[in-house]
């Protein structure tokens, strides 16, 4: 199998794997972040809705159908009202998100908020947003919905907390699709990676959350604009980039040694012999006998061109490598350029922090298991599902934190 195969295979909702119970909650925790989290909707029908929509994603075996949700909860008429809650209900799922967001950071203070993309393979195309489009991450085209979710991020756990759908011209540009979605009118066509900044900006910047850097792979985004934004918004951000990005060499140590402007993964080549150990933390927290990878930065500026759009001001390039003698196999731009190489090592693994908790929690509790063709309805429904994990993350044993040095 292919790795593209691989891929949609990994991220395919329709696919049976080895059978798994729900994971685990703890019922303390679900009773109080329902009562946070639906603080804000003003009937007590909607808020005992929301608590039940919860509590059958949690409990729920295989898809997390309304259906299979419904069948735990007391069966024909709870189907109805959940979908009536999910789906037409008046309810808007931004303050709930907000909500959610703030009581993940006081409960576990993020070290980054990290962004990472969702693909939701489909059959048919009704679902809203659901699209003959080129994925990205994938490098082919598909019958998928993308979107992308900002996920509040320490080393020992994630939560998803903010999401962009993303709708193509198709959809926004016809008024019987819009129509029947209920898309709203402020809802414009932007690329995918264009609304995955604007969802981290929001996120980081608008919801009164701790002040963090954004953690994101931009290797399929207009980097230039990212960067443009981040600044605006005075956001610090660690962006995965490609090794062909054009900049200019500003450290004292290589100036001189290399040509004034070339491609990332040459400057990083010839800092080769600066680079050094950096011990890795396990994914699950425990760091005994991870292996040591080599590291370093360099100070550099972007090319001229790209300085017109970004602006004045310099940059670290960062290289992650397996050994002295080998191309990088990781390269990172950020505006940190006073941060220490460990703590920006630290910070870039967190997107394997979100990668696994995505596959080993979120997808199960049935992020991807919407099929409605409501706007609102995908919106609520991802909003309800990040809950979920919140709940079975923050009710799992040994979540302790310790922020990066």
């Amino acid at each position: 199998m292919n790795a593209v195969a691989q891929l949609l295979e990994n991220d395919s909702p329709d696919v049976v794997g080895p059978a798994a119970g729900p994971p685990a909650w703890d019922e303390r925790v679900l009773d109080e972040m329902s009562t946070v989290l639906f603080a804000s909707l003003r009937r007590s029908d909607q808020r005992l809705r929301g608590a039940e929509y919860l509590r059958g994603l949690l409990g729920a075996q295989g898809r997390r159908s309304i259906r299979n949700m419904a069948s735990r909860l007391g069966g024909s008429a709870t189907e109805q009202s959940l979908h009536h809650f999910v789906s037409d209900s008046t309810w808007d799922w931004a303050p709930v998100r907000r909500t959610l967001a703030r009581h993940i950071a006081e409960q576990a203070p993020p070290f980054a908020y990290v962004v990472r993309p969702m693909v939701i393979p489909k059959t048919g195309e009704n679902s809203v947003g659901v699209d003959r489009q080129f994925v990205s991450e994938l490098g082919q085209l598909v019958n998928a919905q993308q979107a992308a979710g900002v996920w509040s991020a320490t080393e020992q756990m994630s939560v998803p907390i903010n999401w962009r759908l993303h709708l193509s011209a198709s959809w926004l540009g016809d008024r019987a699709r819009r129509r029947q979605a209920s898309i709203p009118d402020d809802v414009w066509e932007q690329t995918p990676g264009d609304g995955a900044v604007e969802a981290a900006l929001e996120t980081a910047s608008q919801w009164g959350l701790p002040q963090r850097p954004v953690v994101l792979d931009a290797r399929h985004m207009d980097l230039a604009s990212a960067i443009a934004r981040f600044r605006a918004a005075g956001v610090p951000f660690l962006a995965r980039i490609n090794g062909s990005l054009q900049l200019a060499v500003t450290d004292p140590a290589l100036q001189g040694r290399t040509p004034e402007v070339q491609q990332a993964v040459q400057i990083m080549t010839a800092a080769r012999d600066r680079m050094r150990p950096a011990p890795l933390p396990d994914e699950g927290g425990a760091r005994a006998g991870r292996p040591l990878q080599l590291t370093t930065k360099v100070r550099v500026r972007p090319s001229r061109a790209v300085r017109q759009v970004v602006g004045q001001g310099e940059l670290a390039l960062l290289g992650v490598a397996e050994a002295r003698w080998q191309k990088p196999v990781e390269l990172w731009l950020t505006d940190m350029t006073q941060a220490r190489l460990p703590t920006l090592v630290r910070l870039s693994r967190l997107i394997r922090r979100a990668d696994r908790d995505f596959r080993e929690t979120t997808d199960r509790l049935g992020i991807r298991d919407f099929t409605g063709r409501s706007y609102a309805g995908w919106h609520r429904h991802v909003t309800l599902a990040s809950a979920a994990h919140a709940v079975s993350m923050l009710g799992a044993p040994g979540e302790g934190a310790t922020e990066p040095a």
